[in-house]
């Protein structure tokens, strides 16, 4: 059965709970207590614990409850408290960043200052939860790709909601909390500096984000493909080379002329994933401190041809006779 394996008739394989290596001095702080949930299994390994958190990663979890907590209740008080209308609203809430007036001044909570306490407390909790990714990761002698592919979204978070407002001198300038507002965010940050498509790390960005995906949905699906081979047990494929890897380089050499090695597609997607966020915080970064207007910008460097003027000079409505203050 197990050499018919594919996406649709996944083998879990039944055996007793590994603890995992030792840590030494540091293996109480880990839990003790471990279980197997046959749907976890059905996304990855059936096990689930031992969980190790440390003083860092409660201290991570403590300040990302506190934020969210912030958050919420903030959102739920602007529906005058009415469970009913915080479910149905919650799309549409928003915990917004201070005034533009305030500058970089604390606000009143009512007034932003929620915002700046909800801010700081979640970075908090994302980078006490880098050091323990970073620390574990050390203890174990493993190499640390992985937590500097969250600092990578760590960086454009910080230029987001930290960075930029700071250039800008102004609070009021960050991005508010919500799912809806964030993204009206967007868009309208786009559109008052002459459209982001434009930006040229923005386009970058976008190009790393597509690459990964496809990156890692080709990577998937051949070694899902050569998983009736042992395609899977990838370690063993780089440092001996099996009929698996044989094949998918085949495939590969088959069907696009060149085949990166069980060990460079990982290299490859690793690269592609983490320069779309840092390239993308370059951008924004740039927007409204270095670049007003990107169109502009791209007509100017001959990134974007200019459009043709079809219907004269528009009046602004405003200074228009009769218009009211």
């Amino acid at each position: 059965m197990a050499e018919y394996q594919n996406l649709f008739t996944s083998v879990q394989v039944a055996a007793p709970s590994y603890p995992g290596v030792s840590l030494g001095r540091d293996d109480h702080q880990r839990t003790r207590g471990t279980t197997h949930w046959h749907w976890l299994g059905r996304i990855g390994d059936a096990q689930l614990g031992p969980i190790y958190l440390g003083w860092l990663g409660v201290a991570s979890l403590v300040c990302g409850f506190a934020a969210f907590e912030i958050i919420g209740l903030n959102m739920w008080a602007s529906v005058g408290w009415d469970p009913i209308q915080f479910v149905r609203q919650l799309p549409w809430l928003a915990l917004e960043p201070p005034p533009p007036a305030y500058g970089l001044r604390l606000p009143p909570l009512n007034q932003g200052g929620w915002w700046l306490l909800a801010g700081l407390l979640l970075t908090m909790s994302v980078l006490l939860w880098w050091v323990r990714m970073y620390r574990r990761a050390r203890l174990l002698g493993m190499g640390t790709h992985v937590a500097w592919s969250f600092a990578a979204a760590i960086w454009l978070y910080l230029v987001l909601g930290f960075f930029r407002p700071l250039l800008m001198g102004s609070w009021g300038e960050a991005v508010p909390f919500g799912i809806f507002p964030h993204l009206d965010w967007t868009a309208a940050f786009s559109l008052r500096y002459g459209n982001l498509f434009y930006n040229p790390f923005h386009m970058l960005s976008i190009a790393f984000l597509y690459g990964a995906t496809l990156l890692f949905a080709m990577h998937g699906a051949t070694i899902l493909a050569v998983s009736r081979f042992g395609g899977e047990r990838e370690i063993e494929q780089i440092v001996d080379r099996g009929t698996a890897s044989e094949r998918a380089a085949l495939f590969w050499r088959w069907t696009m002329g060149f085949n990166a090695t069980m060990e460079s597609i990982h290299r490859w997607a690793w690269w592609f994933a983490v320069l779309c966020p840092l390239v993308g915080g370059i951008g924004i970064l740039l927007t409204g401190t270095v670049v007003d207007n990107w169109y502009l910008w791209a007509v100017k460097h001959h990134v974007a041809p200019a459009y043709p003027g079809v219907f004269g000079p528009v009046a602004d409505p405003a200074l228009l006779q009769g218009a009211k203050p």
